[in-house]
């Protein structure tokens, strides 16, 4: 599924601690089991930490591990 490079520039971008925060919050919701929509969530989720992450140290490629 192709996404549209507009419509991401128009969303502010989420630091890796905000996403974290909401899987968190998914896990604590669903009681440690996933149904297959959360799955999916979760899934989004980990891929937005994972960018996010990326672009943080990108900022600041001092910051400690």
């Amino acid at each position: 599924m192709a996404t549209n490079p507009a419509s991401e520039t128009r969303r502010p971008r989420r630091t890796a601690d905000e996403v974290n925060e909401e899987i968190r919050a998914l896990w604590l919701r669903c009681g440690g089991r996933l149904s297959t929509d959360q799955r999916r969530e979760y899934q989004r989720l980990v891929t937005e930490w994972a960018a996010a992450e990326a672009a943080d140290h990108q900022e600041s490629p001092t910051r400690a591990a």
